[in-house]
């Protein structure tokens, strides 16, 4: 079990959270639209103060982390246990690893910028959601 958390369900959460996430487009009270990301919920939003800034909401981030680490240790468990015995190649889990420490790298460069907003929780309410999708990371998402 430890075997299919670390070196499995943890790297493929990081990648997954990292390329492929949910776009909200969505209508803050008293603001304009705001493009949001995250999966099951929106844990990274535009910053209002300036351009090419973010808001990054730490309790929503690591509950999302949680769910897809718990949601991947169980799909990987059910193929090891049920499908095959599920056995990575050690060049292949090198640079799997390298590629988390990549993603993790820039994550961490990125928030650690001065115009990022970084708070526990989202201090202002939803108005509406607009429109929502699921998208790679390298998609953008028109502003309607």
């Amino acid at each position: 079990m430890k075997y299919l958390i670390f070196k499995m369900a943890l790297p493929l959460t990081i990648i997954i959270m990292a390329v492929f996430t949910k776009s909200w487009l969505v209508l803050p009270v008293d603001d304009g639209n705001t493009v949001m990301s995250g999966f099951p919920f929106p844990f990274i939003a535009d910053g209002w103060h300036t351009s090419l800034s973010y808001q990054i909401f730490i309790t929503e981030f690591l509950a999302d982390f949680f769910i897809q680490l718990l949601l991947w240790t169980l799909i990987l468990f059910l193929i090891n246990k049920y499908l095959f015995i599920i056995k990575i190649p050690k060049f292949l889990n090198i640079i799997i690893w390298g590629l988390v420490i990549i993603i993790s790298g820039l994550a961490v460069s990125i928030a650690s910028m001065p115009d990022q907003i970084i708070r526990l929780k989202r201090d202002w309410e939803i108005q509406a959601v607009l429109n929502s999708g699921y998208q790679f990371i390298w998609e953008e998402q028109s502003r309607q």
